[in-house]
């Protein structure tokens, strides 16, 4: 009985499978604008940008809503539908700020109900617009998003 707890096995002749694919993570739109954005300093503007309407489409009793509260209809200045989420769900208040992080390096952002597509859709409402910001133009999304597991 072989000692390693790798679920990687080799049949027949073909090579040895070492688990690994030729997939090269960091290229999509969405990935390659956030690599920016942590490169750029906040005022580097001139960049062409779409807005978007993320809108509620869940029903107010949908239990998905339990583990992300929404915020109602937000607009958004973002590179593409899918940067949209991303930008709306940044505007919560996640783990990593506060001194309640559930494990180390542990994030919250992708648990957004932005981020879910059974609770909003993303319609776009304008392109190719270069005098706006990335980020939240219209709505309110709340900071509260957070909540305790016990009650005091």
């Amino acid at each position: 009985m072989e000692s390693d707890m790798s679920n990687v096995s080799r049949t027949g002749k073909e090579e040895i499978n070492n688990a690994t694919s030729q997939t090269t993570f960091g290229k999509s739109v969405e990935s390659q604008a956030q690599i920016q954005d942590a490169q750029a300093s906040p005022d580097a503007g001139g960049e062409m940008l779409n807005i978007y309407r993320l809108e509620p489409i869940a029903a107010p009793d949908d239990p998905r809503w339990d583990n992300s509260p929404g915020h109602g209809t937000v607009v958004v200045a973002a590179r593409t539908a899918g940067d949209a989420r991303i930008v709306a769900a940044a505007g919560e208040l996640d783990f990593m700020e506060v001194d309640a992080a559930p494990a180390e390096d542990v994030t919250t952002v992708n648990a957004s109900a932005f981020r879910d597509d059974k609770l909003y859709t993303v319609i776009e409402i304008e392109r190719h617009r270069g005098d706006v910001t990335r980020g939240v133009l219209d709505g309110a999304i709340a900071v509260d998003t957070i909540r305790p597991v016990q009650s005091d």
